[in-house]
């Protein structure tokens, strides 16, 4: 099978990991960086090149797009897509994913558990917003953030108003968490492969930080998930309709509750923690459920 890694930099550990294990089980593997492609979008006819060469070599591609590209990004996926190539995870569904209102909004509707959200546009509702999630302390952040940036944590009513405030004066989209104070600065990553949780760890806050993400200094650990969070996991996934992806979630009082639902997650932390070769994983999967022209849209929405 003739693979392609879709990353701006072969050189990240994810990307390397995915390259060797699709060599290693007797496969062709390529990295593309995706903004270096350009669509000929023509009808019956629709085509992929990239430094000026025609790609029509792929049986299935592995999307490792970041968000500050999303938008170009899941577009080439898009075109694979419509050229008959498998993808790992669908363009509609890394979309979802990264609409963080959205994402929100399909889990809701299918009941699964989540910190009180709100979500307003209006300076006039700022105090609507904090009396919807329960009042200070609680968690704002930027619909655009990543990797725990634009995350912030409002121990009082006044200092809520004020971030709210500032955000919004900025033209910037945001949203009202509920802060899950029993957590204590741990939260889950559940990395989820097809319908099953292969591989779990917890992540730790570096000290006096209330964001657990490895890039701002967490630490992270192996933990035996329960069967409610499995099974959370595995219904998250298949609600925004990704293949492969990490569900992070929160130890709530009243079970576990869901942050966020990533379509690129990293290899590294959760390869290190758990001992598994997930990229292998990943690339059976693709063994597995690689056809052309079956690219289906999971999820709804």
């Amino acid at each position: 099978m003739k693979i392609g890694i879709l990353s701006r930099n072969p050189k990240l550990y994810s990307t390397r990991r995915l390259v060797e294990a699709a060599q290693a089980r007797g496969h062709e593997a390529r990295v593309i960086d995706v903004l270096r492609c350009y669509m000929d979008i023509t009808p019956h006819h629709p085509t992929i090149h990239y430094k000026g060469e025609e790609l029509t070599e792929f049986d299935a591609v592995i999307p490792r797009i970041g968000a500050s590209v999303t938008y170009y990004g899941t577009a080439v996926v898009r075109q694979f897509e419509m050229m008959g190539t498998y993808s790992v995870n669908e363009s509609v569904a890394i979309a979802r994913s990264r609409d963080k209102l959205r994402s929100l909004q399909l889990l809701s509707r299918e009941g699964l558990g989540l910190p009180t959200t709100t979500f307003a546009h209006s300076l006039d509702d700022v105090d609507g917003l904090i009396d919807e999630v329960g009042g200070a302390p609680l968690v704002i952040k930027v619909l655009e953030g990543t990797q725990g940036l634009g995350v912030v944590l409002a121990e009082t009513k006044n200092s809520a108003k004020s971030v709210i405030e500032a955000f919004m004066g900025l033209d910037a989209n945001i949203l009202v968490q509920q802060f899950i104070k029993e957590a204590a600065g741990c939260d889950l990553r559940c990395f989820v492969i097809g319908d099953k949780v292969v591989a779990a760890m917890q992540r730790v806050g570096a000290a006096g930080e209330f964001r657990s993400n490895l890039h701002r200094g967490g630490q992270a650990s192996a933990v035996k998930i329960s069967a409610a969070e499995r099974a959370t996991a595995v219904r998250a996934a298949r609600t925004l309709g990704l293949n492969v992806c990490g569900v992070d979630m929160l130890r709530s009082a009243q079970g576990p509750v869901i942050m966020e639902v990533n379509s690129s997650p990293g290899l590294r932390g959760i390869e290190q923690v758990s001992g598994l070769d997930i990229a292998g994983l990943i690339i059976e999967f693709l063994e597995r459920r690689e056809r052309r022209g079956t690219t289906r849209t999971r999820g709804r929405g």
